[in-house]
């Protein structure tokens, strides 16, 4: 997915704080005044409510200081959640077998907008099948990209969950 450049910069700021607590960012959007920050624990996919109020507590005041955003704005942090985003090539390997939401910059097949069930990633694509057959997206033409709520996506992380527990007893 495409940054501004604003994004780009704050990105740089929020990066290394959100690392140093162990974390990975997922995604950094600046719209409307709400600078709105995804992050999650790598082990898991999920971060606590505390792990948030955390990270935001720690990036204010740095925020403030290097002053990247013009004006009053919201910062939230928070989990990417169930139906997560799709951004890097990784994310859409790892969600191999899942449905997806895709919508890219400019027309491909006839369309700007696919779902399926996403095939796999190679070289910068990804393979989404849909009713339609196959078809192979380019990540770096995608607008927005997200996992699609299921009950097989539910019943995964779930699963994944109660994983984590029984090796971390």
């Amino acid at each position: 997915m495409k940054n501004t450049p604003l994004e780009h910069k704050l990105i740089k700021i929020a990066e290394p704080v959100i690392q140093d607590f162990g974390f990975r960012l997922v995604m950094l959007e600046f719209k409307s005044g709400v600078l709105q920050i995804l992050v999650e624990d790598p082990r898991t996919g999920n971060l606590s409510l505390d792990d948030c109020t955390k990270i935001a507590r720690t990036l204010s005041p740095l925020l403030e200081v290097e002053d990247p955003i013009p004006g009053a704005y919201t910062l939230e942090v928070s989990s990417p959640g169930i139906d997560r985003p799709l951004i890097t090539a990784e994310d859409f390997a790892k969600y191999a077998g899942y449905e997806a939401k895709v919508e890219l910059d400019d027309v491909v097949d006839g369309q700007r907008r696919f779902r399926g069930v996403i095939v796999g990633e190679k070289d910068g694509f990804v393979t989404l099948l849909v009713d339609k057959g196959e078809h192979r997206l380019e990540i770096a033409a995608m607008k927005k990209a997200r996992l699609v709520l299921t009950d097989e996506l539910i019943k995964a992380t779930r699963m994944d969950r109660e994983i984590l527990k029984e090796t971390t007893i």
